[in-house]
C-alpha cells in the first residue's frame, strides 16, 4: 500500500489497476486510510468500466498461513453477498517469495474460504435466500493438474464441512439419535466401496455391557444409536489403524441436573453433538478423497441427556463396558459417560491411534475462549502430527495438561470414580475421566471444541475439527 511522492502506488498491480480507474482507488485508500489492515476493505463502485466493483482486501503484513488466506476468501465471499455479484476474480497485489507449492495451497485455501464463506444454511427459513455467485477467478497463482488436484481437495473437505455445519445447525426434533444414524448410513451407502456401516440398537449395547452410555440415554423418548462407520481402502496393505470417536448428544437438558440460570446455554443445547458432526464430516471427506494404507473407525454413542422417571438420578452407581463403576454425581457430565463406552469399543478394534471430539466442558471454554480448542493427550507424538495438520487447515488448537494429581478429586467412596471433580480444572479432570477407558498400548487424544464449534455472534455452526481430522488422517495414510 506504500505510496511515492506523487501518491501513486509503488506497487507494480496496483499502480496499473489504479492507472486505469484514472487514480481513484490511491485516492479513495487515503481518504479511508486504508493500509491493508488484517480484517480491513474497501470496494470502490465503478460507473463505467468492464467491472462492476473493485475492492481491496487487507491481509495484514505477515500473511502467510492457510488460515489466512481461507480469511481472504471469506471476506470476497462477504463482498461478493453485499454486491449481489455474479462472478468475481480475485488477484494477490504481491506473491513474491511463494513457491510452487506454497501457491497452490494458497489457492486452495482462498478457494476454500469463498466456498465456505458464500454458503448460508436456509434450510429452515420460510424464503430461502440463495446466493448469486457462480464463478471465481484466482489469477496468478498457476494451472495445470496439481492446483485442479488442491482445488478438488478443498471441495471435498469443504462440503464435509458444509454437512458437519448443517448437522449442528439442525435442531433436536428434526436430528434425533436416529435421524444422525441415518445420516451416516447415507455416507456409507454413497461410499460403500470405502466404507461400511453398523448401527447398534439399545439391546445389542446392553450385551456389550455399555452401561455407562446407556445410564445417560435412560430418560429419553427417542432411543439411542450406536454409530460405527468402518473406513477401508478397496486395495493395498493397511499400515495404521485409527479411531474418530465423537460426543454425539442430539440434545443435553442436562437430565436432574436441569441446566439452568444465565448462560447455562441450553438453547443451543442442539450444539452437542458438535463432536460427532466432526467425525462424521471426515467419514465423507475420506469417503470421496480414499487415502491408501489406512484403516479408520468413526464411532459415536449417539442419544439424548432428558429427564422422566426412568432416568438415571444423582447418586446413581452405573457400569461401563469395561467393568469400571462409576458414581453419577451430576447427571449433567453426561457426554463424558457417553465416550466411556464408545472408547472401549474404539479400543477393542484394535486400533493404533484414537482421537476422541466432544463439546464436553464450559471450563474450557473460559480457559481457551470461544475460538479455540483444548487438547489433551499423554503422547507428544500424536500432539506433534494432529498439530501439523492443523497448521494446513488453520484451526486452533492449544494443548493442556493432564494434571495427574488432579485425580484425587475424582475419587468416589462407594465406586471407581466419580463423574465431576467440581468447578476447578474441570476440562483436565473431565480428560483424565475418559482416560480410564482408553487402553495404555493406545495411543488417544481428547479435543474439547466446546468453543469453537459454534458462532455465537452469527449464531450457526462452524463445522470446526473436520479439516485437521482429514490432514491427520491423511498424515497416518501410507
Amino acid at each position: 500500500m506504500s505510496k511515492d511522492e506523487n501518491y501513486k502506488f509503488q506497487n507494480s498491480i496496483l499502480k496499473k489497476l489504479d492507472g486505469l480507474l484514472g487514480g481513484m482507488l490511491a485516492e479513495a485508500s487515503s481518504e479511508e486510510d486504508f493500509t491493508g489492515k488484517a480484517g480491513k476493505s474497501m470496494v470502490l463502485r465503478l460507473p463505467s468500466c468492464g467491472s462492476k466493483r473493485v475492492g481491496l482486501i487487507g491481509l495484514g503484513k505477515t500473511a502467510s498461513s492457510p488460515a489466512s488466506f481461507q480469511r481472504l476468501g471469506e471476506a470476497v465471499a462477504a463482498a461478493a453477498k453485499t454486491a449481489q455479484a455474479n462472478s468475481v476474480a480475485i488477484v494477490l497485489a504481491s506473491s513474491k517469495g511463494l513457491s510452487n507449492e506454497s501457491k497452490l495451497s494458497t489457492a486452495s485455501a482462498i478457494a476454500s474460504g469463498t466456498v465456505l464463506g458464500i454458503y448460508e444454511d436456509s434450510r429452515y427459513k420460510s424464503e430461502p435466500r440463495k446466493p448469486k455467485l457462480n464463478s471465481v477467478d484466482i489469477i496468478g497463482l498457476g494451472t495445470g493438474p496439481e492446483l485442479e488436484k488442491k482445488l478438488k481437495y478443498a471441495e471435498n473437505v469443504s462440503s464435509a464441512i458444509i454437512f458437519g455445519r448443517e448437522l449442528v445447525n439442525s435442531p433436536a426434533n428434526v436430528l434425533t439419535p436416529a435421524a444422525l444414524a441415518a445420516e451416516a448410513s447415507t455416507i456409507a451407502s454413497l461410499y460403500s466401496d470405502v466404507l461400511s456401516a453398523n448401527i447398534l440398537s439399545a439391546e445389542q449395547c446392553k450385551e456389550l455391557k455399555m452401561g455407562s452410555y446407556l445410564g445417560v440415554a435412560a430418560a429419553s423418548a427417542n432411543p439411542p444409536h450406536f454409530i460405527h462407520l468402518c473406513y477401508k481402502p478397496s486395495s493395498g496393505p493397511i499400515k495404521t489403524k485409527l479411531a474418530l470417536v465423537g460426543k454425539g448428544l442430539t440434545f443435553d437438558s442436562g437430565g436432574y441436573n436441569i441446566k439452568t440460570g444465565a448462560g447455562c446455554s441450553i438453547d443451543i443445547m442442539k450444539t452437542d453433538m458438535g463432536g460427532s458432526a466432526a467425525v462424521l464430516g471426515a467419514a465423507k471427506a475420506l469417503g470421496q478423497i480414499k487415502p491408501p494404507g489406512v484403516e479408520v473407525h468413526f464411532i459415536v454413542a449417539s442419544c439424548e441427556n432428558m429427564i422422566s422417571g426412568t432416568g438415571m438420578r444423582p447418586g446413581d452407581i452405573i457400569t461401563a463396558s469395561n467393568g469400571k463403576t462409576i458414581e453419577v454425581n451430576n447427571t449433567d457430565a453426561e457426554g463424558r459417560l457417553t465416550l466411556a463406552d464408545a472408547l472401549v469399543y474404539a479400543c477393542k478394534q484394535g486400533v493404533d491411534k484414537i482421537v476422541d471430539l466432544a463439546t464436553l466442558t464450559g471450563a474450557c471454554i473460559v480457559a481457551l475462549g470461544p475460538s479455540i480448542a483444548g487438547v489433551f493427550t499423554p503422547s507428544d507424538d500424536l500432539a506433534k502430527e494432529v498439530f501439523e495438520a492443523s497448521e494446513v487447515s488453520g484451526e486452533k488448537f492449544w494443548r493442556m495438561p493432564l494434571e495427574e494429581s488432579y485425580w484425587e478429586s475424582m475419587k468416589s467412596g462407594v465406586a471407581d470414580m466419580v463423574n465431576t471433580g467440581g468447578r476447578q480444572g474441570g476440562a483436565i479432570t473431565a480428560a483424565l475421566f475418559l482416560k480410564q477407558f482408553v487402553d495404555e498400548k493406545v495411543q488417544w487424544m481428547h479435543i474439547d471444541l466446546a468453543g469453537p464449534v459454534w458462532n455465537d455472534k452469527k449464531r450457526v455452526a462452524t463445522g470446526f475439527g473436520i479439516a485437521t481430522l482429514v490432514e491427520w488422517v491423511l498424515k497416518n495414510s501410507s
